[in-house]
């Protein structure tokens, strides 16, 4: 991965985390667990998927297009 790869990563996440934790409430983040199992929950229930069906996606396309050739 490169440089500015590793710098989009980073400000995407960043982004993304500014979003969760609006959707977290604050009250309920008093210890690392806590945290922890937000940061858990919120990225299993928003984040992965998007990402696993990017790369499915990306994999029968690939297939395909390898099936054509």
């Amino acid at each position: 991965m490169t440089p500015e790869q590793e710098q989009t990563i980073k400000t995407h996440a960043d982004a993304i985390a500014a979003i969760l934790y609006a959707d977290c409430n604050s009250e309920e983040l008093k210890t690392l667990e806590d945290i922890e199992i937000a940061v858990k929950d919120k990225v299993l229930s928003y984040v992965t998927p998007p990402i696993g069906f990017f790369l499915s996606t990306q994999r029968a396309e690939r297939k395909q297009a390898e099936q054509r050739h």
